[in-house]
C-alpha cells in the first residue's frame, strides 16, 4: 500500500476492542488500496485493505461527529468516529471502497473475456 496515491491524511477516532472500548484517536491515510492507521506517535502500523472489507455502515451525526462502521470479510466490524466538517472520512472511505471494487470488477471481467477468447480460438467454427 506504501506506492499507492494518498487520497487524504488525517485523524480519526477508532474504538478500542477492550471492555471499556475507549476511543482512541489514531493518524490515518486513505489510499487507492485501503487505509493505514497509526498511534498518534506515528508508529505501528495497521493496513485495512479494501479487498478485506465488505462494506462501510452505519453512519449517523452526533453532536458534531460522524460515527461510522468498517464491515470486514468474516464479519468483525470496526467504529470510527471524526469530526463533521468538509468532506467527512465516512464518505472518502465509501467512495474509495466503491472505486476499488469497480476495477476488481472490471478486471475479473476482462480476464474472463481473454480467457474465453483464448480457449475459443479465431479458427473455430461453432455449430
Amino acid at each position: 500500500m506504501n506506492q499507492c496515491k494518498v487520497m487524504k491524511d488525517g485523524y480519526l477516532e477508532k474504538r478500542s476492542n477492550g471492555v471499556l472500548q475507549l476511543w482512541k484517536k489514531k493518524r490515518c491515510v486513505l489510499s487507492e488500496d485501503g487505509l493505514r492507521l497509526y498511534d498518534c506517535k506515528g508508529e505501528s502500523g495497521k493496513e485495512m485493505l479494501f479487498e478485506q472489507m465488505t462494506t462501510l455502515d452505519c453512519v449517523e451525526y452526533k453532536r458534531g461527529l460522524v460515527y461510522f462502521t468498517i464491515v470486514m470479510n468474516g464479519g468483525k466490524e470496526i467504529d470510527f468516529r471524526c469530526q463533521q466538517e468538509g468532506t467527512a472520512w465516512n464518505a472518502e472511505i465509501a467512495l474509495a471502497l466503491v472505486r476499488f471494487k469497480n476495477r476488481v470488477a472490471v478486471q475479473t471481467g476482462r480476464n474472463r473475456h481473454l480467457s474465453h477468447a483464448g480457449s475459443c480460438g479465431e479458427g473455430d467454427v461453432e455449430l
